[in-house]
């Protein structure tokens, strides 16, 4: 190093690098992109705690520091979007005549750990003619259904005894 003390070339080497690969230019990486990456291999989850070990070294020769917990700003907006999509599938499987009651049995407890369960429409026998009949009222009244199936909807209304205008 010629004289070079040891703090002053690793703060010429975290301004900058070369490197050379055969047959090809000269390339400059840029170390603040460098540092980046670093800091991203030791928070990722995907990446093996003895990759993580030698980023951090490469970290402190370059001057740098990285805390070893992952950042505490929660779950990524794909992390939630899967998570919703998971739940959602739960809750379909409740409802589906091909899935097993066990499974549905599974799929209703995860949906109670989750919070959500509770949340579920459940109503009596009552309550789901009452909503049938009033679909077909607003059936009768919705612009975009056809005349065939309005049609439909005040015979219906008829049979189950309700008074068509």
């Amino acid at each position: 190093m010629s004289g070079m003390s040891s703090r002053v070339f690793s703060r010429l080497l975290a301004t900058s690098s070369r490197v050379r690969v055969a047959g090809h230019k000269e390339h400059t990486k840029d170390s603040a992109r460098v540092i980046a990456g670093l800091k991203a291999a030791v928070h990722n989850p995907h990446v093996s705690n003895e990759a993580k070990e030698n980023a951090m070294k490469r970290l402190e020769e370059m001057g740098q520091t990285a805390d070893p917990s992952p950042p505490t700003q929660g779950k990524s907006a794909a992390d939630e979007a899967h998570e919703k999509n998971v739940l959602r599938g739960y809750k379909a499987a409740t409802s589906n005549p091909h899935v097993s009651e066990q499974a549905k049995q599974h799929a209703r407890e995860v949906l109670e750990a989750a919070g959500i369960y509770q949340k579920l429409d459940i109503h009596s026998d009552e309550e789901h003619q009452h909503r049938v009949l009033a679909g077909y009222k607003a059936a009768i009244h919705n612009p975009n259904v056809s005349a065939e199936a309005k049609e439909h909807a005040k015979e219906y209304l008829s049979q189950s005894g309700v008074e068509v205008e």
